[in-house]
């Protein structure tokens, strides 16, 4: 009967032979003003292996930053008597309201497809978790719209083959930020891939908050909702005054 120590000690042993991932961002706070036109975050670290000893066969590096999950319904217009309306609709619970990808090669090159989907490497492999009642063709076309919208809106983003690796164990990649980035908790994922197989996986989380007169009036909005209408439209009536004032003085 072997000691109760035994698998755990086992188990040590294992995790000792695989290597560790040391990663870390440019930013761990980033603050949107009026001003914000997007950013590039630096995400870059190192690979620890056991012994200092490294593979025959270069490891691959892929990166990914995701935004917080929205719940969103997307529409399909269609045109009817000359009239553009709504007409099928597909809702997703947890589309990601921002991704981006880097990968020190393309991805089917790095991993199959069934770890791409396991682990959402790739845009085409979001799990978006559709809570409406479409035929499976009507949802991926919806999938695919709202991929497309996003991808053209900058918040969905890949970059095949940028992640640079120097020496074998130290790595950077830059990502942009969109501009339409919304506030929350982002986390930036880092994976080591070496025979199509993740070894190691780290996470670090960024900040993404309004700062400024967008800090200001986003907390009078939620703590003073009352206030804050009278405000705006007592703004958009003096606004409107002096604007017909000008005009006929001009």
């Amino acid at each position: 009967m072997r000691p109760l120590w035994l698998g755990p000690a086992l188990l040590l042993l294992s995790a000792a032979d695989q290597p560790i991932l040391v990663p870390d961002v440019s930013q761990r706070e980033v603050e949107i003003q009026y001003s914000f036109t997007g950013a590039d975050l630096l995400l870059f670290g190192a690979i620890v292996y056991p012994d200092g000893r490294q593979p025959k066969k270069p490891a691959d590096i892929l990166v990914v930053l995701k935004g917080p999950d929205q719940s969103i319904t997307i529409r399909e217009k269609q045109k009817v008597a000359g009239i553009w309306i709504n007409a099928d609709t597909a809702r997703f619970r947890s589309a990601p309201s921002f991704y981006a990808m880097a990968s020190s090669r393309p991805i089917e090159q790095v991993v199959d497809q069934r770890t791409a989907a396991i682990y959402e490497m790739g845009v085409e492999k979001l799990q978006l978790s559709p809570s409406s009642l479409n035929e499976s063709a009507e949802l991926d076309r919806f999938q695919a719209g709202l991929i497309d919208l996003r991808e053209r809106a900058g918040l969905y983003v890949e970059r095949a083959g940028t992640v640079e690796i120097t020496g074998g164990v130290l790595y950077r990649a830059r990502l942009p930020l969109s501009a339409r980035v919304i506030v929350g908790d982002y986390t930036a994922e880092t994976f080591l891939v070496q025979d199509g197989r993740v070894v190691a996986a780290a996470v670090r989380d960024i900040t993404i908050r309004k700062s400024g007169f967008e800090q200001f009036m986003a907390v009078a909005a939620e703590q003073w909702p009352f206030l804050y209408g009278l405000t705006a439209i007592a703004l958009a009536v003096g606004m409107g005054w002096a604007a017909g004032a000008i005009a006929r003085r001009f």
